[in-house]
């Protein structure tokens, strides 16, 4: 029986059970009209997810605004913490920084944020930066993000990290916040090689630098080596220093609007490079 013929008898069928209804009776469900089927809901709010590199399990958390939809692009930020909520869990990196940010003022930040956790005894070199990285891809994999619009934000290990990364793809992220960062041991003064080489790789992209005057954990010396090798090479990058300010000036950073303002107003040029 040809596909015509089936939907010719089915058209029939329905014709005759309309006409058998008596005047004046309920119309039955064959008459009541179609309704669309309800949207799949999205999830929003701090997400716990897996991955697995090398044969390791790891954990980390997403971000994801009530407001997001797939209809549209949105922006993305990967955002590396401090040394103090290392573990496995996947959840203590969302006990400070810009997850607490988020949470006083959710507003502040209308984009999907990314947050890996370093394991104890590592920091945000080489395999974790590799982490980082397919935390990332994994989230672009499951939501619609704008490649033009991949923010890389860090507080103490975690702004070495910025640096790090930062260095490697410079064309790859709209814009870099590295906050009492460090590119060679935060104790000791910056390492002149490694602040020239990393420099120079980061002309091109945005660059807004942070750093507290007073931080005994990492000394403001290596923010203002970097500001001065990225200055030297070319590039243009936003500096501030607070002049009372310790090692701690991470969630007061991530708080103002004035920060959140101006990275999202930063956009890459072209998207002729995936993000990481």
């Amino acid at each position: 029986m040809t596909a015509i013929a089936v939907i010719c008898i089915l058209a029939g069928q329905a014709a005759d059970a309309t006409a058998a209804t008596p005047p004046g009776s309920a119309p039955g469900p064959a008459s009541q009209p179609a309704t669309r089927p309800a949207e799949p809901s999205v999830a929003s709010g701090f997400l716990f997810k897996s991955l697995e590199l090398d044969g390791r399990a790891f954990h980390y958390c997403v971000y994801v605004p009530a407001e997001y939809t797939p209809e549209r692009p949105w922006p993305v930020i990967l955002y590396l913490h401090g040394s103090e909520v290392r573990g496995s869990d996947g959840l203590k990196q969302t006990d400070t920084g810009i997850a607490h940010a988020i949470r006083r003022d959710r507003s502040l930040c209308p984009a999907v944020v990314v947050m890996p956790q370093c394991p104890e005894g590592e920091g945000w070199s080489e395999g974790m930066l590799e982490l980082a990285v397919r935390c990332l891809q994994q989230t672009s994999g499951a939501y619609h993000l704008d490649a033009r619009r991949v923010y890389l934000v860090g507080v103490s290990m975690g702004g070495a990290g910025v640096w790090l990364l930062g260095a490697r793809f410079p064309d790859r992220f709209a814009a870099l916040v590295p906050i009492a960062g460090f590119v060679s041991p935060p104790q000791a003064p910056p390492d002149p090689a490694a602040v020239q080489a990393a420099g120079e790789r980061l002309t091109a992209v945005p660059i807004w630098c942070f750093h507290g005057e007073q931080d005994r954990n990492v000394l403001v010396e290596h923010s203002r080596k970097m500001v001065e090798a990225i200055r030297a090479a070319g590039g243009d990058v936003k500096y501030t220093e607070l002049s009372a300010g310790g090692h701690n000036i991470g969630e007061r950073i991530l708080s103002d609007a004035r920060l959140w303002e101006w990275l999202f107003a930063q956009t890459r040029a072209a998207a002729s490079q995936p993000a990481p």
